[in-house]
């Protein structure tokens, strides 16, 4: 087969929760641990960083693996979901993963893991475990899929665990309380391996502590520990935040570029710093200029995109994933500090989301254009309307993403903001990405 006809076989013999949702998605160890034994214990070769959480966790995945690129080191990066294509998935030192490598992954695989009928995602995951032992990584950086307890990336014993945040995001499966979705994160959480906690949340603070203690894990609040501030208010079309950083209250890092625009990515950033340290007590040289390079070049490091980024300038033109009631609470108040005569605001979303709360925090100023992403999984673009009418929100029906952008740009004046998001699936159909 070619590699396009090995992706339309992969996606019609194996549920995909990106696209489906919940049918995709199958919760327990059992089918990952039974690939990683055909395939040998690839997973067992190289030493990994393990990053789980609501929000962040991507953003922090692509940090670290930025800057251990820069520090040198031969890197693997497995993140999900593609925005654009497949390969995205599966990086070493910012390179996708070679589509023949599929091809023949597929061709050799597929006969012993047919008995054992995984899912899309834990096909990719032993995939992604092959490809790194393959490829003799110095180590690879994992994001969790979904939840972390009965998440496939979970047979790993890594380094160090990173947890972003918490957030209410997939409630049908991780639980409907803040403690119930922590303690699905919580499960990475391996005996004796230190874990990272980037914010401190009153609500979940003790499910982490508690688990950690269980586990004879060392753990750390990086945000107790690591201090973010702008040196200058940021121009709204600047995609660069100068920050400076202290350190239990000591000086630590001056005029720090961090090429990742969001507020929300400070939040982020603690996290990553301490999960750097935790590296270095284990041996890794990480130089501060590597530090430095990796946060400022992240997008030419690891290839990341669709966090904050502008995307055309007069009108401000703006996308980004989040896609949940945390994600949107960020963006909202960094729309809202955009000097603009109109926000135009382009929004599909997918149908297993708790749309009524993030609609509650749109702005209801905005002109919005209702589109619907081509993945079975989202919310119809009238019914996105409608609901969204209900709590003030107007504007017009568009159908595709595609014709829902051009639009917002065209009714969009030169001092005018256009915003695109919602979902990850949305910002995945803009051109320019």
């Amino acid at each position: 087969m070619t590699y396009r006809e090995t992706l339309d076989f992969l996606y019609q013999q194996l549920p995909m929760f990106q696209r489906v949702g919940e049918a995709g998605y199958k919760p327990g160890l059992g089918n990952t641990e039974a690939l990683a034994e055909l395939t040998g214990h690839p997973e067992r070769t190289f030493r990994s960083v393990h990053v789980a959480g609501t929000n962040g966790k991507g953003s922090s995945s692509n940090l670290i693996a930025a800057v251990l690129q820069a520090a040198g080191y031969k890197v693997g990066l497995y993140t999900s979901p593609h925005l654009r294509e497949f390969t995205e998935r599966i990086k070493v030192n910012g390179q996708d993963l070679e589509p023949q490598y599929l091809v023949e992954w597929v061709a050799r695989w597929w006969p012993q893991f047919e008995q054992v009928q995984p899912s899309f995602f834990e096909m990719c995951v032993a995939l992604c475990f092959c490809y790194f032992a393959e490829q003799q990584v110095d180590v690879a950086v994992i994001e969790v899929g979904l939840g972390g307890r009965l998440d496939s990336t979970n047979i790993i014993r890594p380094l160090v665990s990173l947890i972003t945040n918490i957030s209410f995001d997939h409630q049908n499966l991780l639980g409907n309380t803040l403690p119930q979705i922590a303690s699905e994160k919580a499960g990475i959480i391996k005996p004796g391996v230190p874990v990272i906690i980037s914010q401190t949340q009153p609500e979940v603070k003790a499910v982490f502590k508690d688990k950690a203690a269980a586990e004879q894990a060392p753990i750390r609040f990086a945000d107790q520990h690591y201090h973010m501030e702008p040196v200058r208010p940021a121009a709204p079309d600047e995609e660069v935040q100068l920050l400076r950083v202290t350190h239990d209250g000591a000086h630590y890092l001056d005029n720090l570029e961090l090429a990742l625009a969001g507020d929300y990515q400070r939040l982020n950033l603690a996290g990553v710093l301490a999960t750097l340290e935790e590296l270095r007590q284990l041996g890794f040289v990480i130089p501060e200029e590597a530090v430095r390079t990796g946060l400022r070049e992240v997008r030419q490091l690891t290839g990341f995109r669709g966090r904050w980024t502008i995307l055309g300038r007069r009108p401000l033109v703006v996308c980004d994933t989040g896609h949940n009631e945390a994600g949107i609470r960020f963006l909202t108040g960094q729309l809202a500090r955009l000097p603009y005569r109109r926000l135009h605001f382009v929004l599909g979303v997918v149908n297993d989301k708790d749309v009524s709360k993030m609609l509650g925090l749109l702005p209801r100023e905005a002109t919005y254009y209702f589109c619907q992403a081509t993945i079975p999984r989202a919310l119809p673009g009238e019914e996105l309307a409608a609901r969204a009418a209900a709590v003030g929100l107007q504007g017009e029906v568009y159908g595709p993403v595609a014709t829902a952008v051009a639009a917002a740009r065209a009714a969009a004046a030169p001092d005018d903001v256009v915003f695109i998001g919602g979902s990850t699936f949305v910002v995945a159909e803009l051109e320019e990405l």
